[in-house]
């Protein structure tokens, strides 16, 4: 049983995944749903009686990506669904399970009027599962929602598998971030990382409050001090000696006020979301677990809440981090930075073959690439590049920004090492980069990510609120890079 979270006195249990993919044959009374796009859509119609052919047309139904039409039967019964999409588009037919009428649907068979094979489309069975999952999503933790979705019956198989596996993981992902901070602050974020932990077999600890201090992670402490909530380092290890070592590393900012340096009203209104690159390091490691890739895993997420009191750290004071560089603090909204890198060291001690950071780190990123592009920090362009490449295949995209060394000037200090700013607004989510860049040794291979974590408005299969990115992406690399 998952713990309960408590609130007013009320108990209120953790959002729990609803099926809408059922891998099995199709029960009786099933509904088919005939897929097809715009280019075969003549053809797959010109099977269809006269009087439904006139329908779709009367509903200007013509097979376009994201549209569907209801086809009655003589009784005026729901016969059949037909669905446009785009062929290896994984959020086809997305839209589908929260607008049909509630009950149990298939996809048309190759020998079905309209089916494979007569202008139909044929999906992936893994995007197809996953799709449909995550197109039924609702955050309804404290709001039920308003109807169940469509259930859908597939093939069992392998793929259909891995996109439900990939589902699951999106979904751990959208709950942590939507869960407001009264109900995931850094306990709690250490609570879902445990169960996550627990479901693999993988081993968990945390270092909380002052002992952060004595284990020498001075600089989590510093920012997480002032709050009620102690601030901790999660540890979760998996795998076997003998693989290579792969740490992921994420930052559980469970609600940044700004500090001192407070934020403004708009800019606070969404910050419960600033653990999202801890959210995307579990769903990620979970990912690898499930996997079973041969790698020994380590993940970090160090979690804090940045809350201002009498004790809060202060723009100027300078601290002494785990790997001896003394940082100033020029800004106590640019926390992100200062947790991770006594993270980034403490994981750069077990000499990873390959290190991943995922953090919501600044807006900067932001205004240059907006809520969907996730930007890409890496020392190897080859590497960039191809992660680049294959998200934009995967329809998982982020976008590669320099590590411009250059630039480093902007981030040294009259007082200390650097500083947690640079000198003025430009190159923001480079200056960030470069800061955690000088807690990572220069032979370390080491992604950092900048991600939103947040879609701003809705898509198929991406509703508004939390969100995951870069996780496929980042799961095929992996998969290719660690190959048994």
């Amino acid at each position: 049983m998952m713990p309960q979270a408590t609130i007013g006195g009320f108990s209120i249990a953790p959002q729990r995944t609803r099926m809408s993919v059922h891998l099995k044959k199709p029960a009786a009374g099933s509904i088919p749903i005939h897929v097809v796009d715009l280019a075969g859509f003549a053809a797959a119609a010109a099977a269809l009686p006269a009087a439904q052919r006139q329908w779709l047309a009367t509903l200007g139904f013509r097979g376009a990506p994201d549209t569907h039409a209801l086809l009655p039967d003589a009784q005026g019964r729901l016969a059949a669904v037909w669905a446009g999409a785009r062929a290896g588009h994984p959020y086809a037919l997305a839209l589908l399970p929260r607008a049909l009428p509630a009950g149990h649907y298939h996809l048309a068979a190759a020998g079905d009027l309209g089916g494979l094979g007569k202008g139909g489309v044929e999906l992936d069975p893994a995007n197809l599962a996953m799709a449909w999952q995550l197109g039924s999503y609702v955050f309804d933790r404290y709001k039920p929602r308003p109807r169940e979705a469509a259930q859908l019956s597939l093939p069992a198989g392998a793929a259909a598998q891995r996109g439900l596996m990939l589902a699951e993981a999106i979904t751990l992902v959208r709950n942590l971030v939507n869960t407001p901070s009264e109900d995931m602050g850094p306990e709690e974020l250490a609570q879902a990382a445990q169960r996550v932990a627990r479901a693999h077999g993988a081993s968990f600890k945390q270092t909380v409050g002052d002992a952060l201090l004595r284990r020498g992670f001075p600089a989590v402490h510093a920012v997480g001090r002032a709050a009620a909530r102690a601030p901790r380092l999660i540890e979760l290890n998996w795998g076997k000696p003998k693989h290579p070592r792969l740490t992921l590393v994420g930052k559980g900012v469970c609600f940044d006020s700004g500090g001192l340096d407070i934020k403004s009203a708009d800019g606070m209104r969404n910050m419960k979301k600033d653990m999202g690159g801890a959210a995307h390091a579990l769903a990620l490691a979970q990912l690898v677990m499930a996997a079973k890739l041969p790698v020994r895993l380590q993940v970090l997420v160090p979690a804090v809440e940045n809350a201002i009191a009498g004790n809060a750290f202060r723009p100027g004071d300078v601290f002494k981090t785990r790997k001896g560089i003394h940082i100033e603090i020029g800004n106590t909204d640019a926390e992100g930075r200062v947790i991770l890198c006594d993270a980034l060291a403490y994981g750069a001690e077990g000499r990873p073959e390959l290190m991943i950071d995922l953090a919501t780190l600044t807006g900067a990123a932001r205004v240059a690439l907006g809520g969907q592009l996730p930007a890409l920090f890496c020392r190897r362009m080859d590497l960039a590049r191809e992660l680049v490449d294959r998200g934009l295949a995967l329809h998982d995209p982020l976008w590669h920004l320099p590590l411009w060394r250059d630039y480093h000037g902007g981030i040294e200090s009259d007082v200390a090492d650097i500083v947690n700013t640079g000198k003025g607004p430009a190159a923001g989510a480079i200056n960030a980069a470069l800061f955690l860049e000088d807690f990572v040794p220069s032979d370390l291979d080491w992604l950092h990510i900048d991600l939103y974590a947040w879609n701003d408005a809705a898509r198929p299969g991406r509703p508004a609120g939390g969100e995951a990115q870069t996780l496929r992406t980042l799961l095929a690399y992996l998969e290719q890079r660690f190959a048994a």
